[in-house]
């Protein structure tokens, strides 16, 4: 039997062993230990998919896990949003977040089911591309300008399609018919597909629709791009000006994606996946799959992606609020 003289000194031994030592800490568990699941909180074959999907083939298992992507669409993106959300401390589950799902949802629908600030952890901005404002290819509509013009002369009777109400691309649209003080009716549909139809089929005056999905029409001349919403002109489309060029400098706006997991994960590996990140996006690779689709490759780390985030918040808010919209 150890006598007591032993077990003093035993007990000793250990309280002045490095890794328990005091002012120091255990070493961060082995991360990741099991496949990491990407929620997209939007249908396959979007721009949230293609992005994510691309990310996810660039990781591979980079990481030492497979990353398995998932799509859960739903409620303007809040669906996917939500089950991250839910899953507090979960270092093993990521997300796609987006200005649908983490500035528009959130004041437009009433009842949200998690906070788009405190319920996660922002990590990197993913990748930007504008709202185009489009016309028929055949359209005698020749500039943005010209189609105010027209508002102005017939009040009410100039329309615009988009992929829904509370959209991104409604939005720009309310931001434009705010600035000009002039009637846009919209008319709102279940997606980009049946709005794009109705535009080429001449039910309605005008599109307001995503780069990505619409730059094959531009391509074909089927549709005719008018203006573009962020502030540069779109590398796809460099004869397009912004709308600030065409006369409109209050209509500026971005569809921006993001990188987030739930709140609570330690911080090391919301550092790790920051690094990683940029990395990836600063990648040949990646740079040429996102400029096929007119997407720029985001350049905001966590610090910079939550401030966009908290700042586009109480912007869509005033414009939802003068402009009366209501989610579908």
């Amino acid at each position: 039997m150890l006598s007591r003289r032993h077990l003093l000194l035993a007990g000793t031994s250990a309280a002045l062993s490095p890794s328990l030592a005091a002012g120091q800490t255990a070493a961060p568990a082995p991360w990741p230990t099991k496949p990491i699941r990407w929620i997209v909180n939007f249908p396959p074959a979007g721009a949230a998919d293609i992005m994510s999907r691309a990310l996810a083939d660039y990781f591979g298992t980079k990481l030492g896990q497979p990353i398995v992507v998932e799509n859960k669409p739903g409620a303007g993106g809040m669906l996917g949003a939500d089950i991250v959300a839910k899953a507090r401390g979960d270092a093993h589950i990521v997300m796609i977040s987006s200005a649908a799902s983490h500035g528009i949802g959130p004041v437009l629908y009433k009842d949200v089911p998690y906070d788009p600030l405190a319920d996660f952890t922002h990590i990197h901005l993913v990748g930007t591309f504008p709202t185009v404002l489009a016309v028929n290819g055949t359209s005698p509509i020749a500039s943005a300008k010209e189609l105010i013009d027209m508002a102005r002369a017939k009040p009410g009777e100039v329309t615009y399609g988009s992929g829904g109400n509370g959209t991104m691309n409604h939005l720009v649209g309310q931001l434009l018919a705010l600035s000009t003080k002039t009637q846009l009716t919209h008319i709102p549909y279940r997606g980009s597909a049946p709005a794009m139809n109705d535009l080429m089929g001449g039910q309605i005056t005008a599109l307001m629709e995503s780069l990505p999905t619409a730059t094959g029409y531009f391509t074909s001349g089927r549709m005719k791009p008018l203006a573009v919403s962020e502030d540069r002109r779109a590398p796809t489309l460099p004869d397009v000006p912004t709308f600030r060029e065409a006369g409109f400098p209050d209509v500026v706006a971005t569809n921006w994606f993001g990188f987030s997991a739930p709140a609570g994960i330690p911080p090391e590996i919301a550092k790790r996946w920051e690094t990683e990140l940029a990395a990836a996006l600063q990648s040949a690779e990646i740079k040429e799959r996102f400029d096929k689709l007119g997407i720029r490759p985001g350049t905001l780390g966590s610090q910079g992606y939550t401030a966009l985030i908290a700042a586009e918040l109480p912007r869509w808010r005033e414009v939802i609020k003068a402009g009366n919209i209501r989610a579908d």
